[in-house]
């Protein structure tokens, strides 16, 4: 099983102006997800521009979400609140826009876009997932044609699912162990005076009678 997060960064060319960048994704989508149609692009979302607006054969909703090098952990931020804010209007949306027969229950599913997604960004999209939520590199390479865009999905790492279950209890020491433990207490004890501990008699006397003496 190869892992991800461990990858080195892939090379590549520095991706095309955003404008361009978007009309190329839109383009190559189909080889990437040919469910995927399409419907809308850089509309103002959660206080930043979502990309592409595509939906799928059933009617659900895809925000497709691009980022520069170095943006892929607000990336997965980004993509929590825009799925929130979209989700909010997508009746709204199939009023508006009948013909592409949304279906404002479905979940709101988001792909994101990025020319590397390191360790933390995979790692807090694993743990902050949710259904539909899938990270894609995609970057601009050199062939004999030309340059050209290549979009390669990245598996999202899921977090094990951890037992929230009591710990055992502790076995119990044996006698010889506790035997050490009482000794060590009662010299800690008896080795410290009242003087030591600047205590006053008073003091002394009035501890010992909220606590009891534990030396004897």
């Amino acid at each position: 099983m190869r892992k991800n997060s461990l990858l080195p960064k892939p090379p590549g060319a520095p991706l095309p102006a955003r404008a361009r960048l978007r009309a190329e994704i839109r383009e190559h989508l189909p080889a990437f997800d040919a469910t995927l149609q399409v419907i809308a692009e850089d509309i103002l979302g959660a206080d930043a521009r979502i990309d592409l607006v595509a939906v799928d054969e059933k009617g659900g909703v895809t925000l497709i979400l691009l980022g520069e090098a170095g943006e892929d952990l607000t990336l997965v931020a980004l993509a929590l609140a825009q799925r929130v804010w979209v989700r909010e209007r997508l009746h709204d949306w199939a009023q508006f826009a009948p013909q592409h027969a949304l279906r404002p229950e479905a979940p709101v599913q988001v792909l994101l876009l990025a020319p590397y997604f390191g360790a933390t960004a995979q790692a807090a999209a694993a743990e902050l997932s949710f259904e539909g939520l899938r990270l894609g590199w995609v970057r601009t390479l050199q062939n004999a044609a030309g340059p050209g865009l290549w979009i390669d999905s990245l598996p999202l790492l899921r977090a094990a699912s951890k037992a929230h279950t009591a710990p055992p209890p502790a076995a119990p020491l044996p006698p010889s162990a506790t035997a050490a433990l009482a000794s060590v207490t009662s010299v800690f004890r008896t080795g410290l005076s009242d003087a030591d501990l600047g205590l006053s008699p008073a003091a002394s006397r009035s501890g010992e009678a909220s606590h009891g003496d534990t030396t004897r």
